[in-house]
């Protein structure tokens, strides 16, 4: 008999990470399955992605995908914080410095909001600009729930260099 809760997921996914952390804090057991996506020539690339995936989110093609007794629940539209650090890793020179402001905003907005409240980068100077977030991030990452869900940050670093290079931007 197949799990009623099943996540279709890819370990470097931070929109993976974030569904792993909610069902670990909501103690739901579920069933992970890998969609491995390394071998895709472009973003668009069909490939790699399961029959499942497919079948479970036909728009949008994407991870995560939640799935509970054999029918999708959600799917992560990609939002502006993401959209702007990916463009922070793509873009080149003063391409990339506008696109590290644009996050610098998104993120000060972010920070605002958050305040001091509790649970639910270093590279660009994250901390310095942004310090009640980080913050928060330092008290995220005492969490149980954060540190199992979370893959080893070694790990991510070297799969986004091994990505910038294979996608030419690195």
């Amino acid at each position: 008999m197949p799990k009623e809760v099943v996540l279709l997921d890819f370990w470097p996914s931070p929109f993976g990470m974030r569904v792993r952390i909610v069902l670990a804090e909501k103690g739901i057991k579920y069933e992970y399955k890998e969609e491995d996506l390394r071998n895709k020539s472009s973003l668009k690339d069909l490939r790699n992605k399961s029959p499942l995936l497919l079948k479970m989110n036909p728009v949008h093609k994407r991870i995560p995908v939640l799935i509970h007794n054999g029918k999708p629940v959600t799917e992560h539209c990609s939002g502006t914080i993401y959209e702007s650090g990916k463009k922070v890793w793509q873009a080149k020179g003063e391409e990339q410095e506008e696109a590290k402001k644009k996050l610098m905003g998104h993120l000060k907005l972010l920070e605002g909001e958050l305040g001091d409240k509790g649970f639910v980068g270093e590279r660009f100077g994250i901390e310095a600009e942004c310090p009640k977030l980080m913050a928060w991030v330092k008290r995220c990452m005492q969490r149980k729930s954060v540190t199992k869900s979370l893959p080893d940050h070694h790990k991510v670093y070297d799969f986004v260099l091994q990505m910038k290079k294979k996608l030419g931007i690195g």
